[in-house]
């Protein structure tokens, strides 16, 4: 598991983490809000008014314009709002928070380019169903259907990457934590039910998620709120705090080992695009089964999507992080090896600041890290050894083997533990859903302020996990044909199964999760660009 999750990241850092792709993420937005003059401020209202009087019907499609939004909400409405956030700032620390800001302003504009190419190239299917989506509109619109292919295969492995496992992981490891629930147990009983829904197609997806979006969302507001009610005085050096560190990077502060400009920026987008999927090409698919009359239509309503899921929800979400302290604080918990490492003794023992240094040095830049053998008795460290856990320094340290505290020798190679059979327990930082579900323990509710996480997850993970296999329907339809359907959506309950159950590392579904993302978003972002004025015909024929 540890190769593996080094070989993830080797290919993550050319790819969904390198400076570039964030930089043309955000260069799209800008060309776009700049080239169609600004529409996610001068038709914002447009779009709740659509939403709010039913939509102008009238056009082929089966689902109203609400009914459209709330499955492509049930989509990015996820682990992203939860766990993602409270990932973003544990790397990237309190500025991470304004660059998902940034992302979802200028993804109002990028979703609406999307959204309203992809209805605009929908078309009907063999059994007669509206299918539309970015590989539509790059086939019919611009005559490449060799890019709707590239597409299609990328946002088909993303269905596994974003929409799948770290959903399931996210919510068989906070139940685990919550109620003690065996995440295979969860992992199974979700997975059944996951099914069960799936086979109805997306009339019954949409019927799903108008009803359960608009109540999980109000649950998590209302859960978020008291919390900063009961954190009020930190609200404004929160505020202040993440302005703060986006000029200056962030300071070492409690368990948190700081972070620099390029890793708030990085992982601030990147979690941002993950939260609301804007240039993704995702959501499309979902909008494109709209009713609405005219296109551009659907795309106003589109421009609510970030909106909701990250001006709203995400920022609710890294408030009650940052206003409660949990960023900084050390808990007690597993170590998953993927975080774990040793130092060994050196000259840095008594330093703080350098033994970060030679953690950063050893973890990232394939530096100096320790190799050689640890003598452990009763549980414990029986030399002056720094171990890292979680990007802190780890305290109160104990080892166990068959549950029983072990006494004996533990192999060290390049910083990993490489020792068979060994788990190791005790206090450090914590990251993804559990960071989120201890903020929620600092409100009114105390320790019951977990539940409302728990239970928040399991809604808006479980929405997404359906809404994301209708994504895959529609990749492996124009990819392999009707008769591939059946085995696409054994082998995704599938991954969902192994992924819940714990047998792969949080850290490394995260990572995996990442490059997907990356994978489906360029090939849209292109698409896009070379139908720029086909978009801005589409709107000026609208306005008139």
């Amino acid at each position: 598991m540890d190769q593996l999750n080094k070989y993830i990241l080797f290919i993550d850092s050319y790819f969904g983490s390198a400076p570039w792709f964030p930089l043309t993420l955000l260069a799209t937005g800008i060309f776009f809000t700049f080239y169609l003059g600004f529409p996610q401020i001068r038709n914002f209202k447009n779009g709740w008014s659509i939403i709010s009087k039913g939509g102008f019907s009238g056009s082929d499609g089966y689902t109203s314009p609400f009914q459209a939004l709330s499955t492509a909400l049930s989509g990015t409405v996820g682990t992203g709002n939860i766990g993602g956030v409270a990932m973003a700032i544990f790397i990237g620390g309190p500025a991470a928070l304004f660059w998902m800001w940034v992302t979802a302003f200028l993804g109002m504009t990028t979703k609406f380019v999307e959204v309203t190419l992809s209805h605009k190239y929908r078309k009907l299917d063999n059994s007669g169903s509206v299918s539309g989506g970015p590989m539509i509109y790059m086939e019919n619109g611009l005559n490449m259907k060799w890019l709707g292919v590239v597409f299609s295969f990328c946002l088909l492995v993303s269905t596994f990457g974003s929409g799948n496992m770290p959903q399931i992981d996210n919510i068989s490891s906070t139940l685990n934590s919550s109620f003690g629930l065996n995440p295979i147990i969860s992992s199974f009983v979700i997975t059944i039910l996951v099914g069960l829904v799936i086979i109805g197609g997306i009339n019954r997806i949409a019927s799903f998620a108008g009803s359960i979006v608009p109540t999980m969302a109000l649950i998590y507001v209302i859960g978020s709120l008291s919390v900063l009610i009961f954190n009020y005085s930190n609200i404004l050096p929160s505020f202040y705090i993440i302005i703060h560190d986006v000029f200056n990077g962030s300071a070492i502060a409690g368990g948190f080992l700081g972070a620099s400009f390029s890793t708030a920026f990085t992982y601030g987008v990147a979690r941002g695009l993950y939260s609301n999927e804007a240039g993704q090409g995702s959501s499309p698919i979902a909008h494109a089964t709209s009713n609405t009359k005219h296109s551009v239509e659907e795309g106003f309503v589109s421009i609510l999507e970030p909106f909701i899921d990250t001006l709203i929800i995400c920022t609710l979400t890294g408030l009650v992080i940052l206003a409660s302290g949990v960023w900084t604080e050390k808990y007690e918990n597993d170590f998953e090896r993927t975080s774990l490492y040793f130092l060994g003794q050196s000259e840095s023992q008594q330093d703080i600041s350098n033994q970060i240094n030679s953690y950063i040095e050893c973890r990232d830049n394939g530096g100096d890290c320790f190799s050689g053998e640890i003598l452990i008795e009763n549980g414990i460290l029986n030399e002056s050894n720094t171990v890292f856990h979680n990007r802190s320094i780890a305290e109160n340290v104990s080892f166990f083997k068959d549950d029983k505290l072990f006494s004996g020798i533990i192999k060290i190679e390049n910083g990993l533990l490489i020792t068979q059979g060994i788990n190791v327990k005790g206090e450090s930082l914590v990251k993804s859903a559990v960071l989120t579900s201890k903020a929620f323990n600092k409100g009114f509710f105390g320790n019951y302020g977990e539940f409302i996480v728990s239970i928040g997850l399991l809604l808006f993970a479980f929405s997404t996990m359906i809404t994301w296999s209708y994504y895959g329907d529609r990749c492996t339809l124009y990819l392999f044909g009707e008769q591939a359907l059946i085995f696409y959506r054994i082998l995704y309950l599938l991954a969902m199964f192994i992924a819940g159950s714990g047998l792969i590392d949080t850290e490394v579904i995260w990572n995996f999760a990442l490059i997907t993302v990356a994978a489906s978003t360029l090939p849209n972002l292109l698409g896009m660009f070379l139908l720029r004025k086909e978009m801005k015909f589409l709107l000026k024929d609208y306005l008139k």
